[in-house]
C-alpha cells in the first residue's frame, strides 16, 4: 500500500511538472506571450469566452507553440518509455531504442523522402517515410534474431548493432548523393540532428495513436518485465511466456520509437538517460517506473526544447544549434558516467 501511494505521488508530481513545462513552453520563446493573452486564448478555445480574441497571440499559441510542445511531450515520453522497456527486457541499464535499429531505420526513411522529392510534395511525407523505415527495420531485425519462435536477446542486440551500422552507411550514401542540391542536403542534415520546429497539429495527430498504443501496451507488461529481471528460466517457472513477452515488448518499443523519430528526427540519449534517472528516483518496479519514465521523458524533451528556443535561438542567436545536439550534449556525459559506474558488468541495478 505504501509503495502504491508513493507511485501515485510520483506520477502526480511529474504530471504537475509536465503541465508547468507545457505552459512555459507555450508562453516563452523568441516572441513572449503575455499571461493575460494566454488566459484569453484558453478561455476562448474551451468556449468559456466569446470573441474577439487577439489574433497574433492566438496564432502563436494555438497554431505554432502548442502543437510543437505537445509533439515534444509525446516524443520524449515515447522514447523514455521505450528505453525503460528495453532496459528491463535486456536487464541492462545501458540499453536504448537505438539498439534495435529503429532510430537508424527512421532516419533512412526520412533521408530517402528528402532525396526523392517526396518531402517537397507533401508535409507528411517525411514523418510517414521515417515511420515506415523504423518499423520495417525493427521487423527485419526481429525476424533475423528469431529462431523457432524464440528470440535470443544477445543475438537481437548484435543484429540491431549490425543493421544500425549498415543503414547508417546507406543513409550517409544517400546524403552524399544529395549534395548536388545544397538545399536538399541542408534539410536532410537539419532533420538528422533532431528538432521540433514547424511541427503542426497534423504531426500531433500522426504521432498520437502509435505513441498511445506503444506506451499503453508497454504499461500492460509491467508485471512481466519485473519478473524477467529474475532471468528467463525463473520467469518461465512463474508462468511468464517469455518468447511472447519479448516479441510484444520489442514491437511496442519499436512502435513508440518509430513514431518519435518520424516526427522529431533523431533525439539522442532520451531513452538512455531518463529511465536510469527515474529508476534511481522511484526504484526498479516497472509498475511505477514505466509511467514515471514516460512523464519524465516528456518533461525532459519539453524542457530542452524550451531551453533551445529561449537561450540558444533567442539569447545566443544560434538557430543552427539543433535540439538533438542539445540533448546529446546533456546525455553523452551522463552516458559516460553510466559506463564508468556500471563497470561494464551488464547488470540492471
Amino acid at each position: 500500500m505504501r509503495a502504491r501511494a508513493a507511485g501515485v505521488l510520483w506520477v502526480g508530481g511529474f504530471t504537475l511538472l509536465l503541465g508547468l513545462f507545457i505552459i512555459a513552453g507555450v508562453v516563452l520563446g523568441e516572441t513572449p506571450v503575455a499571461w493575460a493573452d494566454l488566459r484569453q486564448v484558453i478561455l476562448y478555445a474551451v468556449g468559456l469566452q466569446e470573441g474577439p480574441v487577439n489574433e497574433v497571440p492566438y496564432a502563436i499559441i494555438v497554431q505554432i507553440r502548442l502543437p510543437q510542445v505537445l509533439c515534444g511531450a509525446l516524443v520524449g515520453g515515447a522514447l523514455a518509455l521505450a528505453g525503460t522497456m528495453l532496459q528491463g527486457l535486456f536487464r541492462n541499464p545501458l540499453a536504448a531504442p537505438g539498439l534495435i535499429g529503429v532510430t537508424a531505420g527512421g532516419a533512412f526513411g526520412a533521408v530517402v523522402a528528402y532525396h526523392t522529392g517526396l518531402a517537397a510534395a507533401s508535409l507528411m511525407a517525411v514523418p510517414a517515410s521515417a515511420f515506415a523505415g523504423a518499423l520495417v527495420v525493427a521487423f527485419v531485425v526481429y525476424r533475423v534474431a528469431t529462431r523457432g519462435g524464440e528470440t535470443h536477446i544477445p543475438t537481437l542486440l548484435l543484429t540491431g548493432i549490425a543493421f544500425t551500422a549498415l543503414i547508417g552507411a546507406a543513409t550517409s550514401a544517400v546524403l552524399a548523393l544529395s549534395l548536388r542540391s545544397w538545399e536538399v542536403a541542408r534539410e536532410i542534415l537539419f532533420w538528422s540532428l533532431g528538432g521540433l520546429e514547424d511541427r503542426r497539429w497534423e504531426h500531433v495527430l500522426m504521432v498520437l495513436p502509435p505513441v498511445v498504443l506503444g506506451s499503453g501496451g508497454g504499461l500492460l507488461y509491467a508485471r512481466e518485465l519485473n519478473i524477467l529481471t529474475l532471468g528467463d528460466r525463473t520467469a518461465a517457472t512463474l508462468g511468464v511466456e517469455t518468447a511472447a513477452v519479448k516479441r510484444n515488448v520489442l514491437v511496442l518499443a519499436a512502435l513508440a520509437t518509430g513514431a518519435a523519430v518520424a516526427v522529431a528526427g533523431v533525439i539522442g540519449f532520451v531513452g538512455l538517460v531518463v529511465p536510469h534517472i527515474m529508476r534511481l528516483l522511484v526504484g526498479p518496479d516497472h509498475r511505477r517506473l514505466l509511467p514515471v519514465s514516460f512523464l519524465g521523458g516528456a518533461v525532459f524533451v519539453v524542457g530542452m526544447d524550451l531551453l533551445h528556443r529561449t537561450l540558444i535561438r533567442g539569447i545566443l542567436n544560434a538557430p543552427e544549434m539543433r535540439l538533438g545536439v542539445l540533448t546529446g550534449l546533456v546525455g553523452a556525459p551522463f552516458f559516460i558516467y553510466l559506463l564508468i559506474k556500471q563497470g561494464f558488468d551488464g547488470h540492471l541495478e
